[in-house]
C-alpha cells in the first residue's frame, strides 16, 4: 500500500511538473509572439537598414536608436551614439548635438511614390501617375517643384528613379571633341594607348586667397618647377569670397592659373547647397564670377569652373544654373575608391558610377556641362595587405596621414595607381591651412613634386581647363610638348598689377555689424560686394 502511495506522488508530480513545463513553453511562445507581433508593427513601414527611434526628445533619447534586422536571432538592433554626439534621423548617421535638428522625430520622413510602374497603364501617352492616381505630364516629374497634390513626383528622383533621367552612355552618339564617356568611365579618349598618355595632376586649393595663404602658394608654384614641356607647373584655385584678396587673385591669375568659383556666402548649413534653386546657384555662382571679374580685372572669360562648398552637390538645379551662365565644367562629384581610376566626364549621359557621398543630390538628367570627376583617393599605407578602407577626396581629409613620410608614401602609391593602369588625371584637392599647418606635409609634398618632375618625362602639372582641353584633343607624350593650350602663359615674367592695392573698409546690409576689408587692384566699391549686390554698387 505504502509503495502505491508514492508511485501515485510520484505520478502526480510528474503530471504537476509537465503541466508546468507546457504552461510555461506556452507563456513564451506568447511572450515571443508579441515580441514577434510588437517587432512587425515596428518595422512595417521602414527601410532596409533604416535606423530609428523609440522615444524622441533631447539627451539620451536623442542618442539612442535601433535598426530592424532580418537575422532570426537579433530581430532589433540597437546603437548609441558617443558622448557629445546625436543621432541625426534624416542623415542616418552620428554627429555633433549642435548640428542635429530632428530629436523630436523619431522616423526618417515618410514620403508618398509616384505610381511610376503598374500592370496596366494609368495615364495617356506622356503623362505619368502621382501617388494618388492623378496623371501629369512626364516632364513635370523631377524639376525641383512640386506639381502632384501629394507632391510624389519629387519623391523618386535618384537616377535610377527619375522618369527624364538622362540615357546611359552611348559612344556612337556622344563623339569628341563635346561629348566624352564610358560605360564605366575607365576608358581613355581618343582610345589612346595607357604608356602614350600624359600623365596629368591636378593640385586645387578651395577657399579665399589672402595673406593667410600667399607666402604658400609662391612657395610651390615659385618658377623653378617646370613641366616636361618647359612651362610653369600650374594649379587650379576655387575662390570664395569672404576675406579674399583680389589684387592676389589678379596676380595668381597672371601667373598662368585657373581661378574658378566656390560660391559668395559659403553657407555653413550644408543642406542649402543640397536643396538651393537655379536661382539660389546662380547668385551664389555667377554672382562670385562677377566679384572676380571685377575686382580681380579677370576680362578674358577664363572663369568657367565650380566647387560646391562642402563638395555638396546640388543635383539637377546646380547643372542646370550651370548650363544656363554658360560654365563649363564642375569639380564636385566625387567617385568612389575604384581601380583603374576614373576619366572626367560630359553630363549629357548618365554619370558612370553611382551618387557617392552622404545624403548626396547628383544631377539625373541629361546636361551640357563636364564633370571633373574627384576620384577618392587611397589611403591605406600598406595597400598590398592593409583591410579595405573607404577612400578620401580632399587630401586633408585622410585623417590617417599624421607624418611626412606617410603623406610621400600616399602620394607615391596614389600616383602609381594612376600611372600604371589608365592614367585618369590624379586629383590632389587640398584647403591651404592643412599644408601651411604641418611644415612636414608641405616638405614632403615639395620633395614630391620634385622628384616626380625629374623621373618622369611625361608628367604634366595642369590646370581643370587644361585636362580638358587634352581630352577634347588627345595628345600623345610626344605631341603634347608642343600642345598650344598647354603653353599658354607658359612663363610668366613681369611686375603685378599692382604693388600697393587698395585696401577697402566695406559694410553691406546683407552682412549686417561687420566692416569687411577688401583688397583689389582697381577703385573701390560703396558697398560690400554680397550675394544680391555682387558689383557693390548698392544696387540690389
Amino acid at each position: 500500500m505504502v509503495k502505491l502511495l508514492a508511485l501515485i506522488g510520484i505520478l502526480a508530480l510528474t503530471v504537476a511538473t509537465a503541466t508546468a513545463e507546457v504552461r510555461i513553453k506556452r507563456q513564451a511562445e506568447e511572450t515571443t509572439k508579441k515580441e514577434e507581433s510588437f517587432e512587425k508593427e515596428l518595422c512595417k513601414d521602414k527601410d532596409a537598414g533604416e535606423w530609428f527611434r523609440l522615444v524622441a526628445g533631447e539627451g539620451d533619447n536623442c542618442r539612442d536608436v535601433i535598426q530592424c534586422t532580418s537575422s532570426v536571432s537579433s530581430g532589433l538592433q540597437a546603437i548609441r551614439c558617443p558622448a557629445g554626439l546625436y543621432f541625426d534621423i534624416e542623415k542616418q548617421t552620428c554627429d555633433w548635438k549642435d548640428a542635429v535638428k530632428n530629436c523630436k522625430f523619431k522616423n526618417k520622413e515618410r514620403k508618398v511614390k509616384p505610381l511610376l510602374i503598374t500592370d496596366e497603364p494609368l495615364c495617356q501617352d506622356g503623362f505619368l501617375a502621382c501617388g494618388d492616381g492623378n496623371c501629369i505630364e512626364r516632364g513635370l516629374f523631377c524639376n525641383g517643384e512640386k506639381d502632384c497634390t501629394d507632391g510624389s513626383d519629387e519623391n523618386s528622383c535618384d537616377i535610377e528613379n527619375d522618369p527624364n533621367r538622362a540615357p546611359p552612355c552611348d559612344e556612337s552618339v556622344c563623339q569628341l571633341p563635346d561629348c566624352f564617356c564610358s560605360e564605366d568611365g575607365t576608358t581613355i579618349p581618343g582610345s589612346l594607348p595607357a604608356k602614350d598618355v600624359p600623365m596629368m595632376i591636378t593640385i586645387t586649393f578651395d577657399d579665399a586667397i589672402n595673406n593667410n595663404n600667399i607666402d604658400l602658394y609662391k612657395e610651390i608654384f615659385n618658377g623653378k618647377r617646370k613641366n616636361p614641356n618647359g612651362c610653369d607647373i600650374k594649379a587650379t584655385y576655387f575662390v570664395s569670397h569672404k576675406y579674399t584678396n583680389y589684387s592676389a587673385v589678379q596676380e595668381t591669375h597672371r601667373k598662368g592659373h585657373e581661378i574658378a568659383v566656390h560660391s559668395i556666402t559659403h553657407n555653413d548649413e550644408e543642406r542649402f547647397w543640397s536643396n538651393a534653386t537655379v536661382d539660389d546657384w546662380a547668385k551664389e555662382m555667377a554672382g562670385m564670377r562677377i566679384i572676380i571679374e571685377k575686382y580681380a580685372n579677370i576680362t578674358d572669360n577664363s572663369v568657367v569652373g565650380v566647387r560646391a562648398p562642402y563638395l555638396r552637390v546640388g543635383g539637377n538645379n546646380q547643372f542646370t544654373m550651370m548650363e544656363e551662365q554658360a560654365f563649363l565644367y564642375d569639380s564636385t562629384i566625387t567617385a568612389p575608391l575604384s581601380n583603374p581610376p576614373l576619366w572626367p566626364y560630359t553630363m549629357y549621359f548618365r554619370m558612370p558610377h553611382r551618387c557617392h557621398g552622404n545624403l548626396q543630390s547628383c544631377p539625373t538628367r541629361s546636361h551640357a556641362v563636364w564633370e571633373m570627376v574627384m576620384n577618392e583617393l587611397d589611403r591605406r599605407e600598406d595597400p598590398t595587405n592593409d583591410e579595405y578602407l573607404p577612400g578620401c577626396a580632399m587630401v586633408d581629409s585622410c585623417s590617417n596621414i599624421l607624418t611626412g613620410d606617410q603623406f610621400y608614401n600616399f602620394l607615391n602609391h596614389n600616383f602609381d595607381r594612376h600611372y600604371d593602369q589608365n592614367r585618369a588625371p590624379l586629383g590632389l584637392y587640398f584647403h591651404a591651412a592643412w599644408l601651411k599647418n604641418n611644415p612636414e606635409f608641405l616638405d614632403a609634398f615639395l620633395y614630391w613634386i620634385d622628384e616626380v618632375l625629374s623621373n618622369h618625362n611625361d608628367v604634366y602639372f595642369v590646370t581643370m581647363t587644361q585636362v580638358i582641353q587634352w581630352i577634347q584633343n588627345p595628345r600623345t607624350t610626344n605631341e603634347v610638348k608642343n600642345f598650344e593650350p598647354w603653353r599658354e602663359k607658359c612663363v610668366v615674367e613681369g611686375q603685378p598689377a599692382c604693388w600697393v592695392p587698395h585696401s577697402c573698409k566695406l559694410t553691406s546690409k546683407e552682412v549686417p555689424g561687420e566692416t569687411i576689408n577688401l583688397q583689389t587692384c582697381v577703385r573701390c566699391p560703396n558697398n560690400y560686394p554680397w550675394v544680391n549686390d555682387p558689383t557693390g554698387d548698392g544696387f540690389f
